[in-house]
């Protein structure tokens, strides 16, 4: 068992994850007895059957018995460990006035954002004193691979990340701490042991950058990315940007939720890259960008709109934005002054930014407009961000696809700075090459007999 507060294992496919979480749980209720009380989760029911069946091998010996009716393990001193699904903030409040000694959640990365998974944090309380704590295991990928990573992985593995908490009652300051530990194939030996086929039906069934994120816990792979095409030649190495560059701010309004500010700049020539390459002329070029988050994913800063205004303007000072776009929303007046109104009181100005999201019979979108900059050509990418924006870094590359409207992105993760993005690229936007006209009859002619349709051929007579 750990002295950390919060665990989380994770990676590789097939490194002994469940078992760590089964495990841990065996060994509190051993220690605490009637004191222990789990809680595991998963999104979906239907998903607790395996880990269902791995418990009753793990708990049979030590006396835990299965009870369906309450969906729990129990053991002869008092201990239990329920097994429930939890799918979104609902949910989660369902737990309201449970209390746990532990709380587990399996395949943390299918969560799309932290908040129903931090609500049962809430029910972490023992009046009888055994030690809280919460533990979860996970895979790199899925709708929650971002926060997850910027939460978890970053920090680097194995290192305690502290958080200190004061007390309002007492003025007391508490310290919470966690870490990461990362899962491996070869610390399941008997696995490999058992079953030597495993490795080569993991490299079958999927991508060679998949694979490797399930073998080697990498997670730098995104499965299942909305931007597919996004690569490492979009990320640039900041230099001073030319005043003559026409520049864009483009901006997505959030208060509870983050806002997220970019300064764009549209390439005026070919621009030779130290790296080697080329940004294209006609490239846009995030410089700058101010994401309004609180350090929580999913969590604003609750700045006001004249605030926010005050912000851009200190950071912009002395720039000339050529097209100020911003969400339609801002414009809209509810009995009052609309927020793009009190903005503009305070020297900042926007206009409406085209919102298409997904184009219908033809018509343009702007998350294919996003996509063909990211992919650009072979000389180079049409859309490019320096290595200082690191929150577009972090957010955009992973978010994943909307499972009821593949077409979409889904919006139940970090997407403020997409869709701010979205409404930078609408201003520009790219055409593909028209397609080459067929040739004439006439032309067709001429080429397989090397002259006209009209013209006389020598020998031949004509009248």
């Amino acid at each position: 068992m750990s002295r950390f507060f919060e665990v989380v294992y994770g990676g590789a496919r097939g490194g002994g994850k469940t078992d760590a979480a089964l495990g841990d749980f065996l060994l509190h209720a051993e220690a605490f007895g009637a004191a222990a009380r789990g809680l595991l989760v998963r999104r979906q029911r239907v998903a607790l059957e395996p880990t269902i069946a791995r418990a009753r091998q793990i708990y049979g010996p030590s006396g835990g018995v299965w009870a369906q009716a309450k969906s729990r393990f129990e053991w002869p001193d008092g201990a239990v460990l329920y097994f429930r699904y939890l799918d979104n903030d609902a949910d989660a409040d369902l737990y309201q006035g449970h209390d746990y000694s532990r709380v587990y959640v399996e395949e943390l990365t299918q969560f799309p954002n932290p908040g129903p998974v931090d609500r049962l944090k809430a029910t972490l309380r023992s009046a009888a004193g055994a030690p809280c704590g919460f533990r979860a295991t996970c895979n790199p990928g899925g709708p929650g691979h971002a926060w997850v990573k910027a939460r978890y992985i970053d920090p680097g593995p194995y290192k305690p990340t502290v958080e200190d908490f004061r007390n309002p009652f007492d003025g007391s300051v508490r310290t919470l701490t966690r870490t990461f530990i990362p899962a491996r194939l070869v610390d399941n030996p008997r696995l490999l042991a058992n079953d030597p086929d495993y490795v080569a039906r993991l490299q079958q069934s999927g991508p060679t950058e998949l694979v490797r994120a399930w073998l080697e816990g990498d997670w730098s792979i995104v499965q299942g990315a909305f931007f597919d095409k996004w690569s490492p030649r979009n990320v640039i190495e900041p230099f001073a940007v030319p005043r003559e560059w026409p520049r864009i701010r483009a901006f997505d309004w959030g208060y509870a939720a983050p806002f997220s500010v970019g300064w764009w700049a549209v390439v005026g020539d070919d621009r030779p890259l130290a790296g080697g390459g080329v940004l294209p002329r006609g490239a846009l070029l995030r410089y700058r960008e101010w994401y309004g988050c609180s350090g929580r994913p999913g969590e604003g800063l609750r700045l006001e709109a004249e605030a926010v205004a005050r912000g851009i303007l200190e950071r912009e000072r002395g720039e000339t934005i050529a097209l100020p776009v911003a969400d339609p929303s801002i414009f809209s007046e509810n009995g009052g002054p609309s927020l793009a109104e009190r903005m503009r009181r305070c020297g900042v100005r926007f206009r409406p930014a085209d919102n298409s999201r997904v184009g219908r019979a033809g018509a343009m979108s702007g998350w294919d407009q996003m996509r063909a900059r990211i992919a650009g050509t072979a000389r180079g990418p049409l859309l490019a961000v320096f290595s200082t924006c690191r929150d577009f870094i972090r957010t955009v590359p992973v978010l994943q696809h909307d499972p009821q409207r593949p077409e979409d992105v889904d919006t139940r993760s970090e997407d403020h700075i997409a869709d701010e993005t979205r409404y930078a690229c609408l201003t520009r936007p790219i055409l593909p090459p028209e397609p080459p006209r067929p040739p004439t009859a006439d032309e067709i002619w001429e080429r397989e007999w090397g002259h006209t349709r009209r013209e006389p051929v020598e020998g031949w007579k004509t009248r």
